[in-house]
């Protein structure tokens, strides 16, 4: 008698990277439809204007590389968030090619609005998960982004 032994395989797990860019790719239509009734359209303008606030008289070299985005999706949203009043441009005093980005009056005064909104929305994203889970979740992406970086040769 023979014994049948097949490779017992194991269970298909789905892609971290699907999952983070799905989870990504939502978070991005509701926030760009919460922030709509305020001047702030799609593209990550938010995360731009979040940048400023936190970052005044960054440039849009910096954001590029703090955001991982690329330059053309930069001077997009800086564009946007200028014409709608969010971010004022100043001319660099030790570089006159490049500018310096500050928040408005309009932005500082909506700065509180904006990060309720950004808080309702966190809590909204992990209201099934205890306080422990979401410092474990918060834990491992830091692990798996800088591992991510490390593979795009930027760690």
């Amino acid at each position: 008698m023979t014994i049948n032994k097949e490779p017992v395989s194991e269970p298909v797990r789905e892609p971290i990277g699907k999952l983070i860019s799905h989870l990504h790719r939502q978070n991005q239509k509701i926030l760009a439809k919460e922030l709509l009734p305020y001047g702030i359209g799609s593209g990550g303008q938010h995360s731009f204007l979040k940048l400023v606030l936190s970052h005044p008289g960054i440039t849009q070299d910096q954001m590029t590389s703090r955001i991982k985005c690329d330059k053309a999706t930069t001077t997009r949203s800086v564009k946007h968030l200028e014409a709608s009043g969010y971010i004022e441009r100043r001319t660099d005093p030790t570089d006159r090619r490049s500018f310096l980005l500050y928040p408005t009056p309009q932005a500082l005064d909506f700065a509180p609005v904006f990060q309720t909104l950004l808080d309702d929305f966190n809590r909204e994203l992990s209201m099934d998960l205890t306080e422990r889970e979401l410092d474990t979740l918060i834990d491992l992406l830091h692990k798996v982004t800088r591992n991510s970086d490390r593979l795009n040769g930027q760690g």
